[in-house]
């Protein structure tokens, strides 16, 4: 046996994406402490944090794309031909 019924997400376990009730739940939880969010995240954008206004950004006009520069030095074949 490799165990795989026991991973989340499968019939019986809890796991993976909660239910809606539950995250509608969270976001009833969580409304009130809206106000204070933003007072904190104006602060910290305020004061210049780096962070604080990073996150402002991140969802004001969303995260930019990753790139990677991938360099190769040198000839290298694909495959090996001996």
């Amino acid at each position: 046996m490799d165990g795989r019924t026991n991973n989340k997400g499968t019939k019986g376990n809890k796991g993976g994406r909660p239910s809606k009730a539950e995250e509608v739940k969270m976001i009833e939880r969580l409304t009130p402490l809206e106000p204070k969010a933003f007072k904190a995240l104006e602060k910290g954008v305020e004061e210049g944090n780096f962070k604080y206004v990073q996150m402002f950004y991140n969802y004001y006009a969303g995260k930019p794309k990753e790139t990677k520069d991938i360099s190769i030095t040198s000839e290298q074949p694909l495959f090996d031909l001996d």
